[in-house]
């Protein structure tokens, strides 16, 4: 006798996602499971949820807020594995781009952050940092802008996961595939094409299905029994979902 729901905003906004959280608190949902759009503005709202229903988040945290625990990767830490591999594909330094839906949400912050420290005295600079808004055809374009406008760019960086398989549409389509390198997160069909055919080098994935799973269960858990549930929570209040490093000696194994 459990119903689990799935809400997407529309298109993407801090306004569609509160809207969501409002009406949810409002049906009377025993427990809900949020992406965080943006952190910082959304705190206000996330507490009021929280006083009213059983809240967590998942894949994107609102560490400030009175969330019970987030479920997911510790995107730092994905930042950095990736980082690490840009100053392999860099081992003279360069200049990259970065591309992502906002950089407001914190696991493009967070991933960001850890990519920027890896890189950090490699000679290695950060020249664009394009957001999309999670519009997949802008996600295209601002690739395609970037490579045009910045002949000296080597490294192209997504950190969404459609921003792989729009950088690697956009490598193929300027003729840049060999000659730029990239270097992504998630593991979308296109990416892990990409990887295969040479045109994306890495990508540092996630287990999103250990994300959902263990996300249902832990709201089933502290909705039906919060007492026994909430002794569970680690103390730091975070379920590690952890990571891989594909690249492509490692992709068939990986889709398998």
């Amino acid at each position: 006798n459990v119903q689990v729901d799935i809400k997407q905003p529309p298109t993407g906004t801090v306004e569609e996602q509160n809207q969501i959280l409002e009406n949810l608190v409002s049906q009377g949902y025993d427990a809900i499971a949020v992406s965080v759009i943006a952190p910082k503005d959304q705190t206000t709202m996330l507490n009021t949820v929280a006083g009213k229903t059983k809240l967590i988040t998942f894949d994107s945290d609102a560490a400030e807020s009175s969330r019970l625990l987030y479920v997911g990767t510790i995107n730092y830490e994905a930042g950095k594995a990736l980082g690490d591999e840009i100053v392999k594909l860099l081992p003279n330094g360069g200049k990259m781009a970065v591309f992502v839906g906002t950089l407001s949400a914190d696991n493009a912050k967070e991933r960001l952050r850890g990519v920027e420290d890896s890189i950090k005295g490699h000679n290695i600079e950060i020249v664009e940092r394009r957001e999309d808004q999670t519009d997949r055809a802008k996600a295209r374009r601002n690739v395609e802008d970037v490579l045009n406008a910045r002949p000296d760019v080597t490294l192209v960086c997504g950190l969404w996961s459609y921003n792989g398989p729009a950088i690697s549409d956009a490598l193929e389509g300027s003729g840049k595939k060999g000659s730029v390198h990239a270097a992504v997160f998630d593991e979308e069909d296109g990416t892990l094409k990409g990887i295969q055919s040479g045109t994306i080098a890495v990508t540092v994935v996630q287990h999103p299905f250990d994300m959902g799973y263990r996300s249902a269960k832990w709201m089933h858990e502290l909705a039906s029994n919060f007492d026994q549930a909430k002794g569970k929570i680690p103390a730091n209040k975070i379920d590690n979902t952890g990571i891989e490093v594909i690249k492509k000696d490692n992709v068939a194994g990986f889709q398998q």
